[in-house]
């Protein structure tokens, strides 16, 4: 599914930690559906560490919409084994889109000896192997030629998505480590790529011009986060290092509102995208497990049903 006008869209969610919280995030769930996305992504902690939460979300989206649901799976911490067993505990619920990451280690952790894959390159290859394990090879009968049969071919995961890092990842050694990277997890069957997070559209343009010189073909899809109060700025700021707009961190630090804050980051994230979107397969928003912001950013994007003229909904809708 797309957009209104045929841009793909996508969110992105963390399992819930009380029970009041998932309560909360069903409602979310079920706003987010009505802007008909492409997937929801479900993040998974290291080792598989928010297992059973996860798989609750993804199955509540299953059951209970349209959406295509997207598993997060980390390197970091598992064994051959326990990766294997995860991708088919997801498989088995019914789960065929993954985004396969590296993860990062526990604060304080080297990282020898915190798992068997090293990359998420690995992540892919095992994701596919899982899935050809659990599909093998049958015959097939050839239609008009009695006695005849060939190979069918084995269904392949919907997606295997990796990330993709417009301003350059904490332990790169520059720009085009960031590059050969991606480019290795599109060898190893990635089919999408999804940013993580920028703050000007020149960081996300240029790294696309960049990666698609090095071969790279996949598409690669921009994550974008209305962040719509200082302390989450701040937060964001220190777990990924990426300097935020020095007005965009002005403007929502001198602004007591709330309801003004929210339109401050939502009116930066809604331009940010707008700026990309001409050249972008699509649009990832991250949600921090609420709709406001996001359906918001889409909004001013046109990007929602609502959105489109009443004649035009009424056209589309007979």
């Amino acid at each position: 599914m797309a957009a209104n006008d045929g841009t793909p869209i996508s969110f992105e969610l963390f399992p819930p930690r009380t029970d009041a919280a998932a309560l909360a995030l069903g409602r979310t769930i079920d706003r987010l559906a009505e802007a008909h996305p492409a997937f929801i992504s479900v993040t998974f902690g290291a080792g598989g560490s928010s297992r059973e939460r996860s798989l609750t979300v993804l199955r509540y989206m299953l059951d209970q919409t349209d959406v295509e649901p997207m598993a997060h799976l980390t390197c970091v911490g598992s064994s051959h084994a326990e990766a294997n067993r995860l991708v088919r505990d997801f498989l088995d619920a019914g789960v065929t889109s993954f985004l396969a990451l590296r993860g990062d280690p526990p604060l304080g952790a080297e990282d020898d000896g915190l798992g068997d894959l090293g990359s998420a390159a690995e992540l892919v290859q095992l994701i596919h192997r899982v899935q050809e394990e659990r599909e093998p090879f049958t015959q097939a009968g050839i239609p008009g030629l009695p006695g005849a049969s060939e190979i069918r071919e084995r269904p392949r995961p919907e997606r295997v998505a990796v990330a993709a890092f417009p301003t350059g990842h904490p332990r790169s050694r520059g720009p085009q480590q960031d590059v050969d990277t991606l480019l290795a997890k599109e060898i190893a069957g990635a089919t999408l790529a999804i940013t993580q997070l920028f703050w000007h559209a020149d960081d996300y343009l240029g790294f696309v011009a960049r990666a698609r010189s090095a071969g790279v073909s996949i598409p690669i899809v921009p994550g974008i986060m209305p962040v719509t109060t200082p302390s989450r700025l701040a937060r964001l700021t220190q777990l990924t290092g990426v300097e935020p707009p020095a007005q965009l961190a002005i403007d929502l630090e001198i602004e007591p509102d709330a309801d003004a804050q929210n339109e401050i980051g939502v009116a930066y994230a809604a331009r940010l995208a707008g700026e990309v979107l001409a050249d972008a397969p699509g649009l990832h928003l991250y949600t921090f497990n609420r709709h406001e912001a996001v359906l918001g950013v889409l909004d001013r994007l046109g990007l929602m049903p609502s959105s489109r003229p009443a004649e035009e909904r009424n056209v589309t809708n007979t």
